[in-house]
């Protein structure tokens, strides 16, 4: 089968699922009013609360939810289980399940002065939800930061050429921000005289590539994380995600006039096995592919930054409902690239350096870079260059993913829980006891020990702020079904995800080392935590809706 034609089909599901079901959602639950104030107009700090152009939240947000995952998950799932039941989790979870997560989770907390789906979860099902909720948050956060500053290091010291766009982009985006919220020069002038920097940056990364080690990339990553998440949004965090996000839809549409160009026949399998690698295809492909189709991070960044920025309630199906489905077209176009660009097993001899499973062992960056050059070069763009910019593209996602996840701790940690302390919620030091958080994880190697399950922690975040949101609906008396069967079948392949990997993977082993100790605890805790909230929140919406 021809990719484009998938392709095809795909864009244009994803333009009816937004036009028409979004529509419904929009008459029978959400019913935006631009003539009530959002918290960013009604709060308005110039810190946290400051009302924004649509065009750069929409790329703060996208680029907040994005980072690495919809274009690593795709890779991983292909990689075990072939490209059909990727692709139609890719497409009919971003559509019913996906887009209901973020769009609700952003609006919900616009009508609640902008306060995180933590704090929602108190007022809507129980103070013992929002306590387990908020802790269970702040320690995914964290470990995020911990976690993507150190992929980010790696990323820079194994490809020096990177170092200068990537390091410049951060000085590009405070010259950017303050040229459009404080010299008042329109938004595309700032951004065509942005993307000529830009390309001035990447040919000096050529030319003159950085070579530093990755303890020097790990610490500097992490200073810049804790300034960036303490000083205002509309210095560097809105500017750099926007962007960041136009990097990424440049990318977008090269990847898709390249695929056009090249039309290539998907090779791969459209499916391997039930069972690959002592992983099942289900409940574990609903964990494996969380961004591109569902991903709690989504809740937490919806809730959490964006709501205090959204100038009019109009503009939110643009931005939350829209930016998970660009994140479902990203998924996409990565899943026809890797699958019919690359070659499964065997190749031409001109062509055998588009292997998969010989790019898959060096990991799913030079994965999609070399997918996404192959498909560029089809126009005439130099291989090495395609390459490096569909590096470049996902570094920069990358690095946006590590200063929101460190703001969003501080937000969490700030007002779930330390609110009544005045010294620990000041904003510089919330930031620090994160960031000193997820130096210590980094630091000790704690990370490789828990980062195995957080895939299955991230869909449990997103099951939780489902609840929390049908719990919100039938306190209001709204609709509850878009988002209550979601909640349920997120709730239950979570659960089951964690079951497997505690029973068939970690308790057999528990005690042989360090490492399975931990794992066989930690999905122990997370089983009984998402149970004692979803059940809460079980009763809560059942409460409410015989009121």
């Amino acid at each position: 089968m021809n990719s484009v034609f998938i392709l095809f089909l795909g864009l244009l599901w994803y333009a009816m699922i937004y036009f028409i079901y979004g529509k419904i959602m929009d008459k029978n639950v959400i019913k935006p009013d631009d003539l009530i104030p959002t918290p960013a107009n009604q709060l308005n700090d110039g810190v946290d609360y400051v009302p924004s152009p649509t065009p750069i939240l929409f790329g703060h947000h996208f680029s907040s939810i994005a980072g690495a995952g919809p274009i690593v998950g795709p890779i991983l799932a292909y990689s075990l289980f072939g490209w059909g039941a990727a692709l139609l989790w890719i497409l009919l979870g971003t559509a019913f399940i996906g887009i209901t997560h973020d769009y609700f989770s952003l609006m919900i907390s616009v009508r609640n002065k902008g306060v995180s789906i933590t704090e929602i979860a108190e007022k809507s099902i129980s103070p013992t939800a929002k306590w387990l909720f908020s802790i269970f948050v702040w320690l995914s956060l964290v470990l995020i930061v911990a976690v993507f500053a150190i992929i980010t290091a790696k990323t820079l010291e194994s490809e020096p050429q990177i170092a200068i766009p990537t390091i410049g982009l951060i000085f590009l985006a405070i010259i950017f921000g303050f040229a459009v919220y404080r010299w008042k020069v329109k938004l595309i002038l700032a951004t065509i005289g942005a993307w000529i920097l830009l390309f001035i940056l990447v040919d000096l990364g050529f030319r003159f590539p950085v070579s530093a080690s990755y303890q020097t990339w790990f610490y500097l990553f992490l200073i810049y994380s804790f300034i960036a998440s303490s000083i205002p949004v509309w210095v560097l965090l809105q500017p750099r995600d926007y962007l960041s996000m136009t990097i990424l839809f440049v990318g977008l549409t090269l990847g898709y006039i390249g695929m056009l160009f090249l039309h290539p026949v998907i090779n791969g399998p459209i499916h391997t096995v039930f069972l690959s690698k002592n992983t099942p295809l289900i409940p574990m492909l609903f964990v494996i592919i969380a961004c591109g189709a569902i991903s709690g991070f989504h809740s937490i960044v919806a809730s959490g930054t964006t709501s205090k920025q959204l100038k009019k309630e109009s503009a939110g199906k643009i931005i939350g409902m829209g930016g998970m489905i660009s994140e479902g077209i990203l998924a996409l176009l990565v899943l026809m690239l890797v699958s019919s660009a690359l070659f499964w097993q065997k190749a031409p001899e001109a062509l055998s350096s588009f292997i998969f499973q010989g790019l898959v062992k060096k990991g799913p960056i030079i994965t999609f870079g070399t997918a996404f050059g192959r498909a560029s070069s089809a126009m005439g763009i130099p291989l090495k260059i395609g390459i490096a910019f569909g590096i470049l593209m996902l570094n920069a996602f990358v690095l946006t993913t590590l200063d929101t996840a460190l703001r969003l701790a501080r937000f969490v940690f700030q007002e779930a829980l330390v609110k009544d302390k005045p010294v620990l919620s000041n904003r510089w030091v919330a930031s620090l006891i994160s960031v000193i958080f997820a130096y210590i994880l980094a630091a000790t190697k704690s990370w490789n020990i828990i980062w195995p399950i957080f895939g299955s922690a991230n869909q449990l975040i997103a099951a939780l702020s489902l609840f929390t949101v049908t719990a919100y609906l039938a306190g209001v008396k709204k609709p509850t079904l878009y988002s209550y069967i979601p909640a349920l079948f997120m709730w239950i392949v979570t659960e089951s995800a964690l079951f497997y990997l505690l029973f068939l993977n970690y308790i057999n082993k528990f005690g042989k080392t360090t490492g399975d100790t931990i794992l066989t605890v930690l999905s122990f805790i997370l089983i009984i935590l998402g149970g004692i909230v979803g059940v809460e929140a079980i009763k809560a919406i059942n409460r409410k809706k015989r009121l």
